[in-house]
């Protein structure tokens, strides 16, 4: 008679604590390696969020203008209703607001005429280009393009959900998936989800943009590990340095030390000595050194004998996508 092997279990005093620093993707927006959504109504902006989390995690900048990356790389980005050269310009703005070299990005873009992850070839397709790049976050948009299954069908897209969880822990990535929300109201943000309720129980981080009355955007961030931020409204600007969402209104964040440093330092365009820099952005000595050594790190910014200057991320290595 065989003997069925038992699972694998481990004391719960055996397992590595995890690490402060391994906590959060993007501090108070996305955890770190967690899965969700990036949902809203039709012409919501949900495309433009997703793909700022994604540039801000390509660039080490902070997403919105305000949340803080932790754990920087490479991003993995596919849009399924969005043309190659569409993809390209709203990129391109979101890094001309940041002051980016669009070449200098590690963002990457899945060229596929299609994607089907309820298909067996696609899914090992996906996978063999994960192994490739090992990329810190993958953003897939819209859910509905990825599969030909039925989302109010709890039996058939848990299976869905499964498959994507067993890859954010086998590739040890976040997965942002954008996805429609519908016109219902719920008490629970999440639980207005377009289709089964299995998509909102499978999130661990996700954010909820709903149209105000008087058009602005609400954004609502729901976490599972972590307290969340409070709702803030958002406006799509597009003005000389390009289009992006911004936080506006009394309820925006300050500004992260780093961007402001970036800023100064680009704005000036000549060198500034550490003495003008705690002046200028009235912080003490110790914060501004800290960030001054994370930007330096980035290649965002550079001492020079007359001080620190704006500078341009080094170009990553060109890599081929095996998903095309």
């Amino acid at each position: 008679m065989a003997v069925t092997e038992g699972l694998p279990v481990l004391q719960v005093a055996r397992i590595e604590p995890q690490d402060a620093s391994q906590r959060w993707l993007v501090r108070h927006l996305w955890g770190h390696e967690a899965v969700g959504f990036v949902a809203g109504s039709p012409k919501a902006c949900k495309s433009w969020l997703g793909l700022d989390l994604a540039l801000s995690v390509a660039s080490g900048t902070p997403c919105l203008g305000r949340f803080d990356v932790e754990q920087p790389g490479p991003a993995l980005v596919y849009l399924a209703e969005d043309a190659l050269g569409g993809v390209r310009d709203r990129v391109a703005n979101l890094a001309s607001a940041r002051g980016l070299v669009l070449e200098c990005l590690d963002l990457h873009v899945i060229t596929a005429a299609g994607l089907r992850l309820d298909l067996q070839r696609d899914r090992e397709r996906l996978e063999a280009t994960l192994d490739h790049l090992h990329p810190r976050v993958l953003v897939l948009d819209p859910l509905v393009r990825l599969h030909r299954l039925d989302e109010n069908s709890a039996a058939e897209i848990s299976g869905l959900l499964g498959y994507l969880r067993e890859l954010n822990r086998r590739h040890h990535l976040a997965i942002l998936l954008v996805h429609h929300m519908s016109k219902k109201a719920h008490a629970n943000v999440g639980q207005a989800l377009r289709g089964s309720g299995d998509l909102h129980a499978w999130s661990d981080s996700s954010c909820y943009l709903l149209r105000q009355a008087n058009g602005r955007l609400k954004l609502v961030v729901e976490l599972r590990a972590a307290p969340a931020p409070e709702p803030m409204m958002l406006e799509l600007v597009d003005d000389a340095r390009g289009i992006r969402l911004e936080v506006t209104g009394r309820d925006a964040r300050p500004q992260p030390l780093d961007e402001r440093v970036r800023q100064a330092l680009t704005t000036s365009g000549q060198p500034r000595s550490r003495k003008a820099l705690r002046s200028e952005l009235q912080v003490n000595n110790k914060r501004l050194g800290d960030a001054l050594d994370r930007l330096d790190e980035r290649g965002q910014i550079q001492r020079t004998p007359d001080g620190w200057v704006a500078s341009q991320a080094t170009k990553p290595d060109d890599r081929q996508m095996s998903l095309t």
